[in-house]
């Protein structure tokens, strides 16, 4: 059915969830699994000047620690490193982006099952949603 499965995960446990999901649908149809983690930029406004904050240092931190626990989750799955992707931006967006470059027919993400104001603030899987030009799955993983 999908020959290429893109999974975003937030890191959380609530992730594990998701992957179970996304490689039970991947091993059923043989398909690619590429796994993707967006970072937020931080914003200019938290910094604090008297504290002397380097946000591009905390920025790349960030990146940095979100890369190896990608890099260790696509490991323990047997997922090439390559298919491991950590970026930085607006999650929606740039999830929606990467599944048209890795040419995914599905994308697997999870859902807390908000409703009211929680969707009309924006959860990460109603932006990816909107817009996506192939399948989104959501696994409900619960409410926060």
């Amino acid at each position: 059915m999908y020959n290429t499965i893109l999974v975003a995960v937030d890191l959380s446990k609530d992730s594990l969830k998701v992957l179970d999901k996304a490689v039970a649908a991947a091993n059923s149809d043989n398909s690619n699994i590429h796994l993707v983690h967006v970072v937020e930029p931080v914003a200019a406004a938290y910094s604090m000047d008297i504290y002397a904050v380097n946000i591009n240092e905390l920025q790349q931190e960030a990146i940095s620690m979100a890369e190896q626990k990608l890099k260790e989750i696509a490991k323990r799955l047997s997922i090439d490193e390559t298919k491991a992707h950590t970026l930085l931006g607006a999650p929606g967006p740039e999830i929606r982006n990467l599944a048209v470059e890795v040419n995914a027919d599905a994308i697997v993400i999870g859902s807390h099952g908000h409703s009211g104001w929680k969707i009309l603030l924006g959860s990460t899987a109603i932006k990816v949603l909107h817009g996506a030009k192939c399948d989104v799955l959501t696994v409900y993983v619960g409410e926060d």
